[in-house]
């Protein structure tokens, strides 16, 4: 498998999964600007739409969206229990949460990513993070994870959305829960591993 990336951006989730997964893969860096990989090849010829992430399985077949490639990663290791079993309840607890992530906090942050964004867009979309964010504190307050003591694949996304915050001045500081989570979700290894790779923190 091959994983298509941009340091930092959602892609960090699926990174995060392929290794507590642990699965073999490959990884290569999309300059999301040019639209251009490391091997110099048209990200446009991979992924239509030109975004990240893009999981090229091994038999060609290109996987997009990062809800639906991490849930296919967990599948591949299930003794990992990073997601519940296909079927029960909990699969789909997992898939509420993911969609929430997906529509109600990451794209709440793409307009403050935004230069050409209008003010009233920006603030909209402030008070919007600020509401979903106080609930995901609550839920967070009292469990370790979204789905409780287990770490799942919502966490790694979460965790990807969350450290946008400092990028765009969303002060995070109402609700102490969510830095105890930041900082648990920091402090794994495969976490840890991701972020190097990604140039995100410094190599060992």
């Amino acid at each position: 498998m091959k994983l298509y990336f941009s340091p930092g951006a959602c892609s960090l989730s699926p990174h995060i999964v392929l290794l507590e997964a642990g699965l073999a893969f490959d990884a290569e860096r999309v300059d999301l600007r040019s639209k251009r990989t490391a091997s110099g090849a048209d990200f446009y010829a991979i992924q239509p739409q030109g975004y990240v992430p893009a999981l090229q399985l091994d038999g060609g077949l290109v996987l997009t969206e990062g809800p639906a490639i991490v849930q296919y990663l967990a599948d591949l290791a299930p003794h990992k229990q990073l997601a519940p079993p296909a079927g029960s309840l909990g699969r789909y607890q997992l898939a509420a949460w993911l969609n929430f992530i997906g529509t109600e906090l990451h794209k709440n942050f793409s307009p403050l990513f935004d230069p050409g964004a209008a003010d009233a867009l920006k603030d909209y979309a402030r008070a919007n993070l600020a509401r979903r964010l106080a609930h995901v504190g609550e839920v967070l307050a009292g469990n370790e994870y979204l789905m409780g003591k287990q770490f799942s694949v919502a966490d790694a996304y979460l965790f990807t959305v969350l450290n946008w915050a400092g990028m765009v001045k969303v002060d995070l500081s109402p609700w102490p829960a969510l830095a105890a989570f930041q900082a648990r979700v920091a402090a794994r290894p495969a976490v840890q591993q991701a972020m190097r790779e990604e140039g995100l923190i410094p190599a060992d």
